[in-house]
């Protein structure tokens, strides 16, 4: 091979490393892989591949083959530590876990167990760093001159001008190439669309981005009238009309607040906010006044692991209580607490951060420990893994919570996972003679990996599922789920003791679905093919006094919805509008939000990835329904990370 080869073949190194690395990388995670995302990622390994070349050919061929080596290395890493953290926990990990990489490390086993069962990918993975090591002496790594250095420069960022100019011209769709990649973070739509590389540059943007201020900037303020956003014909049968509704308000004049507003982005939320039609008071408004509130959120719980027999607690609740019908939980992208933010707050998570850690700094007065605590209710948080852990010492104080876990007064042992039931016995004292009171919990019993050697609870209730039909980790999920219901009985138990189970109202809901397991185990589980997305985000929300009247409620809904419905059962002062989701018992029009922006309502299934859209059987639709409906899901992203960002609670109601 002559040298003006030799050279050419040196250039297209890197941008063929990063190409093959990419392609594992989506063979391993997404069904389809050539599609136009493979394209667009591959423009961009060439100008990023031409900056590796440069840093490999600017110094003595000595340093140069150490940056070579340690670049080969560093990718290699990358590439094999993304892949194994999206089979572990069904997202890729944004740059902004690594605040909290030291308390991941706790789960090694977990992380064994990912390693063995994708041996393969990872030394698919590990094939060039290997021949690099092997080859490295014999490769040549010459000082380029500065004259080639710059040329390889100009090349490189003519190329990425152009790739970036061809992905901002493709807008077309909910989730356009342009949307992706100038107006959000989706870090597993990125990776899909750009890579994995370039959406690692994203989310450095991101990052810098979210530690901007707004300047102020005066402009004139537009009013506009309010919209009636709900068609009369369309009204939930489960509310009564009213000669004169009422909402769920709180005294906020939006429009003065807009008037006198100096900064531009904050008067633009006044506006939007105040454009929003409130969801009516109904016959189930402050049907548990007064009452204690217990509210769960329950690791990788789901509907499948309610059962008559296995877990005869949990399904007396959901048969006995308010039972929906239609509920999912989407899987958002820091999974478990990102699940408790949507559940605790009624806000969409921001991507590329730790929602619940951010939201630690700002006013949370519809936290529903903040709303009970203001109106003299004993509030109270626990969760029986490590205290810290996605920084709940810092969020969950701010809720209004007395706060324990593991290391912070919660005595619970020590295992993998904790007990639930330990949790329960330990805690209830606490609490239960302070009347009213609010307490939260979060499980932990219910975690993966789900197998009977490195799961203390599956361990310990092995005996209770090992004649059942099902594959060895399918038994494993339903022993840790068993864990949960026996906890559960302890605490009715411990309420009826009392005589207070009739004044308690029980509320429980997954953080996320059991990602823990293979959609084929899921659908082992379910007793049929779990076939879409849509089928994967089905949960399960138990709302449950004893006593009470048991109620179906068929209405579309889902986490996002819990903090509204409880608001509202509960008799508190809230601004409806305020909050990302509504009411369930309200007139409010269902609408599920997914990460990606797909959504469902009670006459439409969209999928933002592909554009397409089916109506539900017996719905019709106008021409511009989706396109109405999505807009409304972009706005409620938008808004939901300014309220966020810029405290707006603190600036809407008064500081705390």
């Amino acid at each position: 091979m002559n040298d003006h080869l030799k050279k050419i073949a040196r250039i297209l190194f890197f941008p063929a490393m990063i190409v093959y690395f990419e392609t594992i990388l989506k063979i391993s995670s997404y069904d389809n892989v050539f599609n136009a995302g493979y394209v667009f990622m591959c423009l961009f390994s060439l100008p990023a591949g031409i900056v590796f070349f440069i840093a490999t050919s600017a110094f003595s061929e000595k340093w140069n083959k150490i940056i070579y080596v340690a670049v080969t290395s560093i990718l290699t890493f990358y590439y094999a530590a993304q892949m194994t953290y999206f089979k572990i926990f069904s997202t890729f990990a944004s740059l902004y876990f690594f605040i909290g990489a030291g308390k991941a490390a706790q789960f090694m086993d977990v992380l064994e167990d990912a390693v063995l069962r994708n041996i393969h990918m990872l030394i698919l993975m590990l094939i060039p760093s290997a021949l690099s090591l092997i080859f490295v002496k014999k490769m040549k790594f010459p000082k380029n001159n500065s004259r080639n250095i710059k040329f390889s420069a100009a090349a490189a960022l003519c190329l990425q001008i152009f790739v970036v100019m061809l992905v901002l011209s493709s807008d077309k769709g909910m989730l356009s190439s342009s949307y992706l990649y100038r107006e959000t973070f989706l870090v597993v739509d990125s990776i899909d669309r750009f890579g994995l590389l370039t959406t690692g540059r994203l989310d450095i943007q991101n990052i810098l981005k979210n530690s901007e201020v707004f300047a102020s900037e005066s402009e004139p303020v537009v009013k506009k009238e309010v919209p009636d956003e709900t068609n009369s014909e369309e009204k939930n049968p489960i509310v009564e009309d009213e000669a004169e509704a009422e909402y769920n308000v709180m005294d906020i004049d939006f429009a003065e607040l807009a008037s006198v507003e100096g900064n531009k982005e904050i008067r633009a939320m006044h506006e939007y906010f105040g454009n929003l039609k409130p969801t009516e008071k109904n016959k189930y408004t402050g049907m548990f006044k007064g009452k204690n509130l217990i509210m769960i959120t329950a690791e990788g719980f789901s509907p499948y692991a309610v059962d008559e027999k296995l877990t005869p607690t949990l399904y007396k609740m959901q048969q006995e209580g308010f039972r929906f019908t239609d509920f999912y939980t989407p899987l958002w992208g820091v999974s478990t607490s990102d699940g408790e933010y949507v559940a605790c707050t009624s806000l969409l998570p921001k991507e590329g951060i730790w929602s619940f850690y951010k939201s630690s700094e700002n006013y949370m007065p519809f936290a529903m420990g903040n709303q009970l605590k203001n109106i003299g209710y004993t509030a109270n948080a626990y969760h029986d893994h490590y205290f810290d852990y996605y920084f709940r010492n810092l969020s969950h104080p701010n809720l209004g919570y007395e706060y324990k876990g593991l290391g912070n007064g919660l005595d619970v042992t020590e295992t993998w996972p904790e007990s639930d039931i330990e949790m329960m016995e330990l805690t209830i004292p606490e609490y239960i003679d302070n009347q009213p009171f609010h307490t939260y919990y979060m499980t932990v019993s219910g975690h993966l990996q789900y197998t009977f050697s490195g799961n203390f609870i599956a361990s310990k209730n092995r005996a209770l599922v090992e004649d059942l039909p099902y594959s060895e980790r399918v038994k494993a999920y339903i022993a840790c789920n068993i864990e949960l219901d026996r906890a559960m009985e302890k605490l009715i138990k411990s309420l009826e003791a009392k005589g207070i189970a009739d004044d308690t109202l029980i509320a429980i809901s997954p953080d996320h679905y059991p990602y823990g397991l293979e959609k084929s185990e899921i659908s082992e589980l379910a007793g049929h093919e779990i076939s879409s997305e849509f089928d994967l985000y089905k949960g399960i929300f138990i709302l449950w006094s004893e006593g009470m009247e048991p109620v179906e409620i068929n209405k579309t809904c889902s986490s996002l919805d819990i903090i509204p419905t409880l608001s509202n059962l509960m008799g508190v002062e809230y601004d409806s509008r305020l909050l990302m989701g509504s009411d369930i018992l309200s007139d409010s029009q269902p609408l599920v939000m997914f990460s990606d922006r797909s959504w469902v309502t009670d006459k439409v299934y969209f999928d933002a990835k592909t554009g397409i859209s089916a109506v539900k059987e017996g719905q019709n639709i106008n021409d511009s329904y989706v396109e109405e409906i999505s807009s409304k899901v972009k706005d409620k992203f938008k808004y939901a990370a300014k309220i966020l960002d810029d405290d707006y609670y603190s600036i809407v109601l008064g500081n705390k």
